[in-house]
């Protein structure tokens, strides 16, 4: 049996493929019984979507491999901790269990902002895992970024 780690780990490297297209760095993976059914990451800048984050690409791939919509025995593994969108996608998924690294402090809905996926008024909630290897995102997201701004002052002052 694949500990949390492991599959957080092939999550890390979705995430990293990201950052190579220049996409945030965030990779999802959903697994059923111990088996990888789905993977994806952000895709927004390549597909010039608003919504194609990794979260969502991998519910949908999911429900395409599975033919159904509930996927209500699988776990998400990402890497970042879900906005309102993706959070509100995994419970209209019914997915029962959500493994995350790091927390999001400008957009996560699930701990940090908002706590969508255990909020009782809702018809489904989630189990939540956070901080599975949270510093290896953490490090991932800020190196990304940190190239990002060395980027734009560098086409500043050539511009």
């Amino acid at each position: 049996m694949f500990t949390d780690t492991y599959w957080m780990t092939q999550a890390l490297e979705l995430a990293k493929r990201a950052a190579q297209m220049g996409e945030v760095p965030v990779g999802a993976v959903i697994v059923r019984n111990d088996r990888l059914i789905a993977t994806a990451h952000n895709l927004r800048q390549t597909d010039g979507n608003p919504i194609a984050h990794a979260e969502i690409l991998a519910i949908q791939s999911a429900a395409r491999q599975t033919g159904d919509w509930r996927l209500t025995d699988t776990a998400l593994y990402v890497t970042l901790e879900p906005c309102s969108m993706c959070a509100g996608a995994i419970l209209l998924a019914r997915i029962p269990r959500l493994i995350y690294a790091t927390k999001d402090p400008k957009s996560g809905a699930v701990d940090t902002l908002f706590n969508l996926l255990s909020d009782q008024r809702l018809n489904h909630q989630a189990e939540v895992r956070s901080g599975v290897m949270w510093q290896e995102s953490r490090e991932l997201l800020q190196s990304f970024f940190r190239q990002r701004r060395e980027n734009k002052v560098e086409s500043c002052r050539s511009g």
